[in-house]
C-alpha cells in the first residue's frame, strides 16, 4: 500500500507545479517528491526539505545579490549559474541527508545540468551550490538526531499495557532554526477534565469522528480522508500555489520556500516539546475511559473507535494545524496586500482528489475541522496549535533578509 501511495504522490506533486514554476519551484517540487518516495516520518521528511530550501536561497541568494548578504556570506563569481546552483545545493543536500534515494537523485541533477551550457559560469554555480549545502549541514551538525529515545510507559507492576512506543519524544533535543528554545512557545496545559471545555470537546469529536454512525456530512467525511495524510507532500503544494503565481522572482520565491521550511521544522519541534510535556490522552483513550474523567457530562463510550488510525503520539497540540498555520502565516506575510491566487493540494489518502481554496484563513480552518473529523484531535487543541502557528510563522519570517 505504501509504495503505491509513494508514486501516486510523487506523480501529483509534479503534476500540481503551475505554469508560472521556475527553476527554485521547480527544484523544490523535485525534492518533495524524493522525500515522500522515502516514505519519512513527517518531522524527517521536513528536516530534509527545511535543509534542502535553506542551501538552495543561500546559494541563489549569493549569486543574484538581491538581498542582504545571507547568513552564510557565501560570495558567487560575477558570472554565476543559477540554475547550475540550485542543482548542486538540491542534489547535495540530499545525498547527505538522504542516500537511500541516491538514482532519484542523481537522474534530476542530470536532467537539471544538461540544459545549462557548459562553462565557467556553470562550474561557478555547481561550486556555489556545493558550497551552500556543506555550510548549512555543517551548521546543523549540533542537531541531536541521534538522541536515545527514553519513553517511560505508564503502568503499575505486572499490569500490561499497550506495547508500542510513542514516536518522536526525543524531537524537542533538536536544535531549532529559529526558536531559541523548544518550549519558546510552549502553550499552557488542555483543559480541566472537569471544565465544560472538556466536556464540548468530548462530545464533539465523540459524535463527529467516530469510525462508524457519525454525523458528519459527506463533505466533512472528504476532506477527513483527505487530511489523514502526513507529510510535508500534503502541504507544499499550497505553498507552490503562491511561489508560482505571476510576477514573482527566483530569489524571492528561494527565500520563501526557505523560510517555509526552516518555519514547518520549528513548529514540529515547538508542537512535540507540548505533546510530551502534557502528555494527553487521545480521544479513543478518553472517550472509552469517560466513566472516570469526573465529568458527569462525558459519557462513556466501551468500543468508540476513530475515523483513521490514532498517531502514537500525544494528543495536546495538534500537529496538523500547527504546521496549517505556520505556513499560512507565511504565506499572508509574504504576500501583504497581495491577492491571494487560488491555493490547492492533492493527497494521497483520497486519490484523484484535489481540495482548492480561495483564501489562506479556509485552508488553516479545514485542516483543523479535518481532525476533529478524523477523530484525533480535540476543538481546543486544534485552536491552541493554530495560535501557535502564528507565533512560529511570524518569527522565522522576521529573522529572514528583507523583502
Amino acid at each position: 500500500m505504501w509504495e503505491r501511495l509513494s508514486r501516486l504522490l510523487v506523480l501529483l506533486i509534479l503534476i500540481a507545479v503551475p505554469v508560472f514554476a521556475d527553476v527554485v519551484t521547480d527544484a523544490s517540487a523535485n525534492t518533495v517528491a524524493i522525500v515522500a518516495s522515502a516514505r519519512l516520518s513527517t518531522p524527517e521528511g521536513n528536516r530534509i526539505v527545511a535543509t534542502t530550501q535553506t542551501a538552495v536561497f543561500e546559494a541563489v541568494n549569493a549569486a543574484t545579490r538581491r538581498y542582504p548578504a545571507g547568513r552564510l556570506n557565501l560570495k558567487a563569481a560575477d558570472k554565476t549559474s543559477v540554475e547550475a546552483a540550485v542543482a548542486a545545493a538540491t542534489r547535495t543536500v540530499l545525498l547527505k541527508m538522504l542516500p537511500t534515494q541516491k538514482d532519484a537523485i542523481e537522474e534530476n541533477y542530470r536532467q537539471a545540468l544538461a540544459s545549462i551550457a557548459d562553462g565557467e559560469s556553470k562550474s561557478a554555480g555547481i561550486r556555489l551550490g556545493e558550497d551552500a549545502a556543506t555550510a548549512v549541514i555543517e551548521s546543523r551538525k549540533d542537531n541531536n538526531t541521534g538522541a536515545v529515545e527514553s519513553f517511560r510507559p505508564v503502568t503499575q507492576p505486572g499490569v500490561y499495557v499497550p506495547t508500542a512506543i510513542p514516536v518522536f519524544s526525543t524531537w524537542i533535543k533538536r536544535k531549532p532554526w529559529a526558536l531559541e528554545r523548544a518550549d519558546q512557545f510552549r502553550p499552557g496545559p488542555p483543559p480541566d477534565l472537569k471544565s465544560d471545555i472538556w466536556a464540548r470537546d468530548y462530545n464533539e469529536i465523540k459524535s463527529m469522528g467516530v469510525k462508524n454512525g457519525s454525523k458528519r456530512t459527506a463533505e466533512q467525511t472528504s476532506i477527513a480522508s483527505f487530511w489523514e495524510t502526513t507529510g510535508t507532500g500534503v502541504y507544499w503544494p499550497v505553498v507552490l500555489s503562491v511561489a508560482n503565481s505571476r510576477n514573482r522572482e527566483v530569489t524571492q520565491n528561494a527565500r520563501l520556500l526557505a523560510i517555509i521550511g526552516e518555519a514547518v521544522d520549528d513548529a514540529i519541534i515547538a508542537v512535540f516539546d507540548a505533546k510530551y510535556k502534557y502528555n494527553f490522552w487521545r480521544p479513543v483513550t478518553a472517550i472509552r475511559n469517560g466513566d472516570i474523567d469526573g465529568n458527569d457530562a462525558t459519557e462513556r463510550d466501551p468500543s468508540w473507535a476513530p475515523f483513521i488510525d490514532t498517531p502514537m503520539h500525544p494528543e495536546y497540540p495538534c500537529a496538523h494545524c500547527i504546521v496549517a498555520s505556520t505556513i499560512g502565516t507565511v504565506l499572508k506575510a509574504e504576500l501583504g496586500e497581495t491577492p491571494v491566487p487560488e491555493l490547492s493540494s492533492i493527497s494521497p489518502t483520497l486519490a484523484g482528489s484535489t481540495r482548492r481554496w480561495t483564501s489562506i484563513d479556509e485552508f488553516v480552518r479545514e485542516v483543523s475541522e479535518a481532525r476533529i473529523c478524523d477523530g484525533v484531535h480535540y476543538r481546543n487543541s486544534t485552536e491552541v496549535g493554530t495560535a501557535m502557528g502564528k507565533k512560529v510563522g511570524e518569527l522565522v519570517y522576521s529573522k529572514f533578509p528583507l523583502k
